[in-house]
C-alpha cells in the first residue's frame, strides 16, 4: 500500500504554505498543488491519507474535484476548507461523501483533529478492502460445482436438498462443502457464510443452483 499523506488542494500559496506547515510539524507527510489538474496527476486509486480541498478552485471546482476522484475510484476521505458564501457549496460536498468542512479562517486544532480522523478512517477502509480482496481471491479458486454447492449453504439449504438439485449424492455433497470450508479457510458454515458476505466476488456472480441445468463437478 501507498503512505499515507495529506494532500492539499488550495490557489492562495499562504493557505498552501500554512496548512502544509501545520499538518507536516502535526508528524504528517503533506503535498500541496495549486490546481485540481495537478493532484489528478499524482494521486492513483492505491494513494493513502486524506485530501484538503478548497472549494472553489481554478478550473474545476471542489465539488466537480470530488466527482473526478469518485470516478477514478480514488476515496480517501476529504475535508474541504471554505469562505463564508461557500457554504451551500461544502455542505453539498458533504452530503456526496466529504468527511467534513472547515470555515476560513480555521482552528488548526480543529483541522488536525479532522485530518486525524481523516487519516484512520482511510486506514480502516483500506483494511477493509484488502481483507476483501483475500476473500474474493479465495473464491475464485472454487470450482464451478462447488460455487453451486457454496450458493445451496449459503440458502440455508440441507445436503440432501443441494445433492437433489444438483443431481449428487448426499455424501458428494458432503465433499464439495469440506472442500469449499478448506479453500475459503473457514472451520464451518456459519464462518463461510461470514465470509462470503464480507467479499465482493460473491456479489457479482449470478445464481448457478438452478435444479438442473449445472456445469460439471
Amino acid at each position: 500500500m501507498s503512505s499515507e499523506q495529506v494532500y492539499i488542494v488550495d490557489d492562495d500559496p499562504d493557505v498552501r504554505e500554512a496548512t502544509s506547515f501545520l499538518v507536516t510539524t502535526a508528524g504528517y507527510p503533506a503535498e500541496s498543488f495549486e490546481t485540481p489538474e495537478e493532484l489528478l496527476n499524482r494521486v492513483a486509486r492505491d494513494s493513502a491519507g486524506c485530501l484538503i480541498l478548497d472549494v472553489r478552485l481554478p478550473g474545476m471546482n471542489g465539488l466537480e474535484l470530488q466527482r473526478e476522484l469518485a470516478e477514478r475510484e480514488i476515496r480517501m476521505p476529504i475535508i474541504f476548507i471554505t469562505g463564508h458564501g461557500d457554504i451551500p457549496m461544502a455542505v453539498e460536498a458533504v452530503n456526496a461523501g466529504a468527511l467534513d468542512f472547515l470555515e476560513k479562517p480555521f482552528d488548526n486544532d480543529s483541522l488536525l483533529a479532522r485530518v486525524e480522523e481523516a487519516i484512520v478512517a482511510d486506514r480502516e477502509r483500506r483494511t477493509r478492502e484488502a481483507a476483501s480482496a483475500d476473500i474474493d481471491q479465495r473464491l475464485e479458486r472454487l470450482t464451478p460445482r462447488e460455487r453451486q454447492v457454496m450458493e445451496g449453504i449459503l440458502a440455508g439449504k440441507l445436503n440432501k436438498v443441494i445433492g437433489y438439485e444438483l443431481e449428487m449424492s448426499t455424501r458428494t455433497v458432503e465433499v464439495h462443502r469440506g472442500r469449499i470450508l478448506d479453500k475459503l479457510g473457514a472451520r464451518n458454515a456459519p464462518e463461510m457464510v461470514r465470509l462470503v458476505l464480507a467479499g465482493n466476488r460473491y456479489r457479482d456472480w449470478s445464481p448457478t443452483v438452478d435444479g438442473r441445468g449445472s456445469p460439471g463437478a
